[in-house]
């Protein structure tokens, strides 16, 4: 994981279970065609039970969303418009590696 550019920056991991619609946003901005195997970290967690998550990220917050077969149904089904984005709230800069 580059986790020197992303130091300063408080990591959360997600379920999917818990994903908000901010999360879900800011996934399909970055990952606007799906997310490929190279886009995937994989780490141990814990319990050293393996772990395989995305990455968004948003000014203070580093995001890690652990991959399922739900999370990629809920990126698909998921309608982004003016009703769930408000284009200026959401920095497409901001979710590029610095």
């Amino acid at each position: 994981m580059k986790t020197s550019k992303n130091n300063h920056l408080k990591k959360v991991i997600v379920d999917f279970k818990k994903l908000n619609n901010k999360i879900l946003d800011l996934l399909v901005v970055k990952y606007p065609d799906g997310y490929d195997d190279e886009d995937i970290i994989t780490f141990r967690n814990a319990q050293n039970e393996i772990v395989e998550c995305v990455e968004v990220k948003t000014e203070d917050t580093l995001y890690l969303v652990k991959v399922s077969k739900r999370l990629v149904t809920a990126m698909e089904d998921y309608n982004v418009d003016e009703d769930n984005v408000n284009n200026d709230d959401l920095d497409v800069n901001e979710l590029e590696d610095k």
